[in-house]
């Protein structure tokens, strides 16, 4: 951790002019931001470590016990190695009702390392970095609850807070499969937030995703002096692949299916015996995403009958589309505008500026507006966030951590999350989170509308997670 860099942060939270909103925020919300302040040293400290950690799905193993620790240092009661994950843990505190969820990401994306610098230089040449910038959310998310769990533990509020620690969002899907075996359901309403290029309540839906493999199996033969006794299974695929793509005229606009061949021989003059294609389709409705996956099924049954093969389509993932929630994403929207967007130094919009000169996009710097709730556009990320929006009501925010338009899952995102601009945008996002929780436990109202709102909304759609019938796919231990 560089004390020069906290001290910078912690400079611009005391100066953060805060919006005055027509309800004066009460003692417990002003606490509660106090509390986040206070620990923000810590905060920084332990994303810098995540960030040097830089583990990615399912192997967080320092990144979940870092923030599992700390949660029990503070009182928490922790519950590690949830849903079969060994870096997924859960820690409460409190009793009774409400009880209010927040969840944390920390897992890190491949081939993506960075140094803390504006220019594309990696840490580890091949290894991974935290390219979405997960080494902020789950440390603001833990700040968050910890400014909870100070207050119920004085007597300022009443109910329950717990944290999700979730792994693996970028790769398995971690809240699929805790959300598949019912660990959410407990709470009464979710927050979560996630680092962006602007900060906003997030008032639109993510898209649905489905993750298949489809396999192909034929008959080697040699492929010059007997072809003919041999089926293709990369015939197969290819088949395959075309008939995917004489579909796309036919799917709605706001579809998307995308594939690679994962395998289609081994060499040239043996007629591949075995073959895969890796398929995902995508669009903003599950409904459409299961009629597309229909559709896949049976390109697959033709590809098959074509080529005088044997395919199988094999499920291994996907998500839902975020459910979202009106009513909380207004009191998200307010006391983000009460906490204000973080303050940043001229020294770092110019870094900001440097990287988007290095990464041709308009040199902009750092977004320092708030996105308003009814000016927003769907964007084309999936999230596992989204099954959770489906079996309890799910508030969702992002804030800047990172320069306007630069390229996301790449060094840029890396860079920034190291450092002062990815540290001011944590800090904030956790004041917020914070904020919005006091309200929940203080306004009885708003929970309930909030809840009404996800009743309706959902209807009597019961969550069936896009998984197969197994525990999570562990990865070998190096």
């Amino acid at each position: 951790m560089n004390p020069h860099l906290v001290r910078i942060v912690l400079g611009a939270l005391a100066a953060c002019p805060l919006v005055v909103t027509a309800a004066a925020p009460s003692a417990a919300k002003r606490a509660a931001v106090s509390s986040v302040n206070s620990h923000a040293q810590e905060l920084v400290g332990m994303s810098d470590q995540i960030w040097a950690f830089a583990e990615t799905a399912l192997r967080e193993h320092q990144s979940s016990k870092l923030l599992a620790d700390y949660a029990e240092a503070h009182g928490f009661a922790v519950t590690r190695g949830v849903s079969g994950m060994p870096t997924a843990f859960i820690a409460r505190y409190g009793t009774g009702r409400p009880v209010v969820g927040i969840m944390g990401e920390y897992d890190a994306l491949p081939g993506v390392s960075q140094k803390a610098i504006a220019e594309k230089s990696p840490l580890v040449e091949g290894a991974a970095g935290h390219g979405c910038g997960h080494n902020l959310f789950g440390t603001g998310s833990l700040g968050a609850a910890l400014a909870i769990k100070e207050l119920i533990a004085a007597g300022k509020l009443k109910g329950t807070i717990i944290f999700f620690g979730t792994p693996a969002e970028e790769a398995v899907g971690g809240k699929t499969y805790m959300a598949r075996d019912g660990v959410f359901n407990e709470a009464d309403v979710m927050l979560a937030w996630h680092p962006g290029d602007e900060s906003m309540a997030d008032n639109v839906t993510s898209q649905a995703m489905v993750d298949a493999m489809v396999e192909f199996k034929g008959a080697a033969a040699h492929a010059a002096s007997d072809p003919w006794n041999g089926r293709s299974a990369l015939d197969g695929a290819l088949a395959f692949a075309q008939g995917i793509e004489m579909m796309r005229e036919h799917m709605k606009l706001s579809s998307r299916v995308h594939y690679v061949i994962a395998n289609g021989g081994d060499v040239p003059n043996i007629v591949p015996e075995h073959a895969k294609v890796w398929i995902w389709a995508r669009d903003q409705k599950r409904t459409e995403v299961d009629a597309l996956f229909a559709r896949i099924r049976k390109i697959a049954e033709g590809a098959a009958l074509m080529t005088g093969t044997e395919a199988n389509v094999r499920l291994q993932g996907g998500s839902w589309e975020l459910l979202v929630n009106h009513a909380g994403e207004k009191l998200l929207d307010a006391n983000l505008r009460w906490i204000g967007t973080p303050q940043f130094t001229a020294e770092e919009v110019a870094f900001a500026k440097s990287i988007q000169r290095a990464t041709n996009v308009p040199e902009v710097g750092l977004a320092s507006n708030i996105r308003a709730l009814d000016k927003q556009e769907v964007e084309g990320g999936s999230t596992d966030v989204g099954d959770v929006s489906w079996v309890v009501p799910t508030l969702h925010l992002t804030v800047v951590t990172a320069p306007k338009d630069a390229p996301w899952h790449a060094w840029p995102v890396v860079a920034t999350a190291g450092m002062s601009i990815g540290h001011k945008g944590m800090i904030t996002a956790s004041q917020t989170l914070a904020a919005t929780m006091v309200d929940l436990y203080e306004k009885p109202q708003l929970l309930r509308e909030i809840r009404d709102e996800f009743a309706k909304d959902r209807g009597d759609v019961v969550f069936k997670a896009y998984l197969p019938d197994s525990p999570p796919p562990l990865p070998k231990e190096e």
